[in-house]
C-alpha cells in the first residue's frame, strides 16, 4: 500500500499572535490532505497529517539563542498540559505509527502530539 505523509503544527489551531502567514500555510495543508486523501483513496493512497508541538530538538537555541531560546520555551511548557517538551523521538515514533501497517485502515486522520496543548 502506496502512503503520503502530511505535516502541520499547533499554531493554526491556537491562533498564535503574530503568526498568521505561518499558519496559514500549516492550515493549508490540513486542507490539500483532506483533498487528497478523498483524490487518492481509491488508489490505495493513505493520507494522515501529523501534528507536533513545540519539540526540544535544539532548533530554538539555533534561531534565538541560548538565554531568548529558554524563555520562549518556558512559555511553551507553561501551556502543555503534560508540563514538558515532547522529544525528536516522540515525533518520530507518531510518523512510523502513520507509515506502518498498524495505521493501514486509516487515512485522513491528524494525530497531535503535543502533550495536550491543542486538545485540552
Amino acid at each position: 500500500m502506496k502512503r503520503m505523509l502530511a505535516h502541520t503544527q499547533v499554531v493554526p489551531q491556537k491562533g498564535m499572535p503574530g503568526s498568521a502567514a505561518y499558519a496559514a500555510s500549516k492550515g493549508a495543508l490540513s486542507s490539500l490532505a483532506r483533498v487528497a486523501a478523498a483524490e487518492l483513496a481509491p488508489r490505495g493512497i493513505r493520507v494522515n497529517v501529523l501534528s507536533p508541538g513545540p519539540t526540544d530538538s535544539g532548533i530554538t537555541e539555533k534561531l534565538l539563542g541560548r538565554e531568548a531560546a529558554a524563555a520562549r520555551l518556558a512559555e511553551l511548557t507553561a501551556d502543555i498540559p503534560l508540563r514538558r517538551l515532547g522529544t525528536t523521538e516522540e515525533i518520530a515514533a507518531a510518523a512510523l505509527f502513520l507509515a506502518s501497517s498498524d495505521s493501514s485502515f486509516m487515512t485522513r486522520e491528524e494525530i497531535v502530539v503535543d502533550g495536550g496543548m491543542t486538545r485540552i
